[in-house]
């Protein structure tokens, strides 16, 4: 490796003086009795838990056959803007992830073995805390998990060969725990050459998450974090919803907390009593809850507020993706709130935490800022149009202009980026064909709009195209009666799509198009073995023609979930004067998606090109 020359070297060190400076911190978050304190003001939040902050379980696009993934700059930027926004102060991000036995070499863990670590993994958290810093979102760090999903206790132990309960009582596998305790701790990060240990945007460090550990282990690894941190917090998380006078009087542990996923009257109850046996004594906060009944939401965090409990927060917050749209998860909430997470009452719940995050500090809840500028993402075509979200936007225009104007015109005023997954967010069924044509996309809520996007173009509109997701029958021609949309429930076992059709063998869609189909490509889901469709077409509804479709499965990630197949169909070849195409199913599959392209005329072909903003 090369040394840098001795003069560039106060430089260098001029710019990491000038990283750290950035952040919005002074003090350490300290703890004061039953108090948090930043300096002499207390500390109470009412807040998120982000579990895809520095490690993506969610990414659920259709040919993806593994979910990880690393979040890049945009994606921890908006989640933390967004907490932000939200008035939030603190956010909790999930453990370490931790290599399995038998997981393949393409799905990245953040600890690959005893002592070993994956840099990649490291620099996303020096980005996060680089960013925390700079909006001023102080973070809860819990170390190791329970639980298996993306490694912990278990994975540890496994690394030796032994059962996961060894976790607890093994000292090699102890000492191979306090080795990434060890480097965590001691890491420099890469940005802005801070020790995690000096970093004043962690608030505090959990032993794990829902840890069911012996009190002896608990002791063991608050004494070491302390040995090598004497900046801040540790903070105990067990399994169990009630406190104990044994972990309140444990002087290993400055702060206390509870998970809650239960009705509202148990909720209610166990908080008051965790809060009365620490009172006086050691903070305590939420760290998670999901009530079974979304709408008792509000009543349980006004217990918390009108009890002096330090904090609260909820499960889940997921983010913009930078693919367009956002990341979705089974209990996954979505700023400012939307129509489309009606099933959890997504946006009423959202409006009751912002409004309570105020409530807790005693400050009357401001207007949302005016979003930023969205990015718009490159366009293929005009009929797959998407762009990486803004915080705090509630909806968006789609402008175009043609090749041959300079004017913008408004095609669309109010466009949702969270009602699909992983799909595109905006068709224009309204351009013409032989035209081409420039985007741009606007962000609004209910304080403003933001400047216009980047503008993206020109886009040959090359062929017409018959775009269906599924939200309802308005683009089928014709349906057996025996078809449904499949439950919502499912949606988890179908990468989180919320509208497909679900369809017992025989069972059938047509659609129907003015001009000849010249392709389709269609999205299934398998959820037995591969049973899958069939395909017909026709000039007329009175004889339809077999077709061959190609046929490629993505088969999921092997887990527990027994996740769904999806399939892809495409065929490019049909009968002339094709204008109908049938679908039958064949047992246990759902219909996700149909694209027909129709009317297809040639077109020179044209470099996409990017423009720099147009006002």
């Amino acid at each position: 490796m090369k040394r840098l020359p001795i003069l560039l070297l106060p430089l260098l060190s001029l710019f990491l003086v000038q990283c750290a400076s950035e952040s919005k911190f002074e003090y350490f978050v300290t703890a004061k009795k039953d108090k948090l304190m930043d300096g002499n003001k207390v500390l109470r939040f009412v807040s998120y838990d982000i579990p895809n902050l520095t490690y993506i379980e969610d990414y659920d696009a259709f040919r993806a056959q593994s979910p990880w993934r690393f979040p890049d700059t945009y994606e921890i930027r908006d989640a933390l803007r967004t907490i932000r926004m939200d008035g939030g102060k603190v956010a909790r991000i999930y453990t370490f992830s931790v290599k399995q036995a038998g997981m393949s070499s393409h799905i990245p863990r953040a600890v690959e073995a005893p002592g070993e670590f994956n840099e990649k993994a490291f620099r996303t958290f020096d980005k996060v805390l680089q960013i925390a810093n700079r909006e001023g979102v102080r973070l809860i760090v819990p170390l190791v998990d329970n639980w298996w999903w993306w490694g912990g206790a278990g994975a540890y132990a496994a690394f030796r060969g032994k059962e996961p309960k060894a976790f607890w009582t093994d000292p090699q596998i102890i000492h191979d725990f306090e080795k990434t305790i060890r480097f965590v701790l001691n890491r420099k990060n890469t940005y802005t050459g801070v020790k995690y240990k000096d970093d004043k945007a962690i608030l505090g460090w959990e032993t794990g998450n829902e840890l069911q550990a012996p009190q002896s282990w608990q002791d063991t690894i608050a004494a070491y974090i302390r040995s090598i941190d004497k900046n801040h917090l540790i903070i105990e998380c067990t399994n169990h919803k009630r406190l104990t006078e044994r972990e309140v009087a444990d002087t290993n542990f400055d702060v206390l907390t509870t998970h809650f996923y239960t009705d509202l009257k148990t909720a209610v109850h166990d908080v008051k009593l965790d809060r009365e046996m620490t009172e006086g004594k050691k903070p305590y906060y939420v760290g998670e809850f999901g009530l079974r009944n979304p709408r008792n939401t509000k009543a349980f965090l006004d217990t918390v507020i009108n009890n002096g409990i330090s904090g609260i927060m909820i499960w889940s917050l997921r983010f913009h993706s930078r693919d367009g749209g956002f990341y979705q998860h089974g209990l996954a909430y979505h700023f400012p709130g939307f129509a489309s997470d009606s099933g959890i009452d997504g946006k009423q719940v959202v409006g009751w935490m912002r409004a309570a995050a105020y409530k807790i500090n005693g400050e009357p809840e401001p207007p949302l800022p005016v979003p930023d500028p969205p990015h718009l993402l490159d366009i293929n075509n005009v009929y797959e149009i998407s762009w990486q979200g803004s915080a705090g936007a509630s909806s968006y225009e789609i402008q175009r202009r043609s090749g041959d104007s300079k004017d913008w015109k408004t095609i669309a005023d109010s466009v949702s980026d969270a009602d699909v997954v992983f799909r595109p967010l905006y068709e224009d069924t309204t351009a013409q064909l032989g035209k081409s044509y420039y985007y741009r996309v606007v962000a609004q809520n209910s304080s403003g709009k933001s400047d216009p996007s980047n503008a993206v173009g020109p886009v040959d509109v090359k062929y017409k195209m018959l775009v269906d997701e599924l939200a309802d029958t308005s683009h089928i021609y014709e349906m057996s009666d025996s078809l449904k949309f499949a439950s919502l429930r499912t949606a988890v076992l179908a990468k989180y799509d919320y509208s497909r059709l679900d369809g017992a063998k025989g069972a059938y869609v047509i659609y129907k198009v003015p001009e000849n189909i010249d392709s389709i490509a269609v999205e299934a889901f398998f959820t037995k073995g591969q049973c899958g469709m069939t395909f017909f077409a026709s000039d007329s509804l009175n004889t339809f023609t077999p077709i061959a479709a190609k046929l490629e499965t993505f088969p999921p990630y092997t887990n527990f979930y027994h996740l769904y197949t999806p399939a892809l169909y495409t065929c490019s070849e049909f009968p002339a004067d094709s204008k109908y195409l049938k679908i039958q199913f064949n047992g246990d599959s759902e219909l996700s998606r149909v694209e027909i392209i129709y009317d297809t005329i040639p077109v020179p072909d044209r470099d996409i090109v990017t423009l720099s903003q147009e006002k």
